[in-house]
């Protein structure tokens, strides 16, 4: 990469993007909402159970300046979710700020493992245990989507849930290759514990990206 370019990327100023997508939100809080998907290349958190693999290698994926993500996405939608990766290894600054200036509400999807940057309308925080999310990001969650693989994993739930802020939603949400076999068990866990919500990954469902 040219030395200007990996300057821009190193402030926030252009990122490496896998895909840009318009489709419906298939997750959570939000889940039916038509949304502009941005998913960022990189992501060091390496969950065996990872659907988008691909996405972590950041070096695969070409670096696009933030007034060329900004430019396609209001294209679409007046909802935009930044996922990856995970998103937060970069300065997503410049993309959010950006973003607001044309009056576009801003999500985002992240392990919450590094610091926080960008000014988000919605933060869905979504834990993995091998590297566990900053209390700032426990903190300003919106919702907590937990991804549930196996049974340790709702202790593991129950851990992040004791340190997110009291008006955060609480989702478990069964991994897609263990879903027959977890959600009986999510929906017998939610009923003894009805502070917790479904969450199904709807867009599978749906055939959409």
């Amino acid at each position: 990469m040219e030395k200007t370019l990996q300057d821009k990327v190193n402030i926030g100023n252009a990122l490496p993007i896998m895909e840009a997508f318009y489709t419906i939100q298939g997750e959570g809080y939000h889940k039916g909402s038509a949304a502009y998907f941005v998913r960022i290349g990189g992501c060091d958190i390496g969950c065996h159970w990872c659907d988008v693999k691909e996405s972590w290698d950041s070096q695969k994926h070409p670096v696009t300046l933030v007034h060329d993500i900004v430019s396609q996405a209001i294209k679409y939608s007046n909802i935009i979710v930044i996922t990856g990766g995970e998103p937060l290894m970069w300065n997503m600054m410049p993309l959010t700020k950006a973003l607001k200036e044309k009056k576009i509400q801003i999500h985002i999807e992240t392990s919450g493992a590094y610091k926080i940057t960008g000014h988000w309308d919605w933060f869905c925080l979504s834990p993995k245990k091998n590297k566990l999310p900053t209390q700032a990001a426990f903190s300003c969650a919106d919702e907590l989507k937990v991804i549930i693989y196996n049974n340790d994993d709702f202790r593991f739930a129950e851990k992040q849930a004791e340190k997110v802020n009291r008006n955060c939603i609480l989702y478990l949400q069964p991994e897609w290759t263990k879903r027959d076999k977890m959600m009986p068990l999510i929906v017998n866990y939610i009923l003894q514990n009805p502070k917790w919500k479904v969450s199904l990954q709807t867009h599978k469902y749906l055939n959409v990206p």
